[in-house]
Formats: structure tokens, C-alpha cells, sequence
């Protein structure tokens, strides 16, 4: 069995927020599926997702503010700037994290570990609403 469904996530500030629920949600017959495995990709070039720890919101700041150190805004090098400082540096964040997360399924569940979730990686001061789109396939 397939199922995909693409969803709008709403806007959200510059940083790591945690979307576990908005993509469990957005598949309600997930619990049809005994053995399987969800495929999560975001449709954008300068947001990015990831899996890490969801209690601590620490860890999300603290994300933010390595990567803000990595990949710095305003480099002389940079050329794509017409969007503005933050453009270029988002893109780079997002090759860095990637456009996907693959989690398994199982009895109808997602078997994440019990500190896992999926992470949002916001890479744009105004990144605007993100489509995303998820897919889940077993049996």
C-alpha cells in the first residue's frame, strides 16, 4: 500500500521547530500499515529537515546558533545576494541538513526513537508557509 499527501506548513520565524505532529496528522490512515516506512521531503531550497532530539529546546537553539556560525551572512564571496543576506547562507545550510528524513513504520506508528523528532529547519529570516510532501509505503 502507497499513500502520499502533500501539506502546507504554516510560517514559521527563522530557527528548528519540531513538525512530528503536523506530519502524523496529515496521514490519517497511517495505522493501516504493520511494516513500512515514511519519506518526509520538503520542497524548498532554502529550508531543510532533520531528526534530533524533541525535549530540549536547547537543542534548537543550539543548532541555530552553530549553523549561524558555520555558514555566516554577509561574506564578501557570496554572490547570491539579490534576495537578500540570509538567501545564500539558507541554501548552503539546506545541502548541509538535506531535503529529506526517512522514518520506519511500524504497527501503524512511526518508530522513532523516544527522544527523536522530525525538526523544520527554517533557514530564512521570512521563509514564507512550506510545502512538504510525505509519502508512506508498506504493508
Amino acid at each position: 500500500m502507497w499513500m502520499q499527501k502533500e501539506i502546507t506548513l504554516n510560517a514559521r520565524s527563522r530557527g528548528f521547530h519540531i513538525i512530528t505532529d503536523d506530519i502524523e496528522r496529515a496521514l490519517k490512515d497511517l495505522g493501516t500499515l504493520k511494516t513500512g516506512l515514511l519519506s518526509v521531503f520538503i520542497k524548498h531550497t532554502s529550508a531543510s529537515l532533520t531528526i534530533n532530539e524533541n525535549a530540549d529546546p536547547t537543542v534548537r537553539t543550539d543548532f541555530e546558533s552553530f549553523f549561524d556560525r558555520a555558514v555566516p551572512e554577509d561574506e564578501p564571496y557570496f554572490e547570491h545576494v539579490f534576495e537578500g543576506s540570509d538567501d545564500m547562507p539558507a541554501h548552503l545550510k539546506s545541502s548541509l541538513l538535506g531535503p529529506s528524513v526517512q522514518i520506519p513504520i511500524t504497527d501503524g506508528r512511526l518508530n522513532l526513537g523516544t527522544w527523536q523528532g522530525i525538526y523544520l529547519c527554517e533557514h530564512r529570516n521570512h521563509g514564507g508557509s512550506r510545502r512538504v510532501v510525505i509519502t508512506a509505503f508498506g504493508e
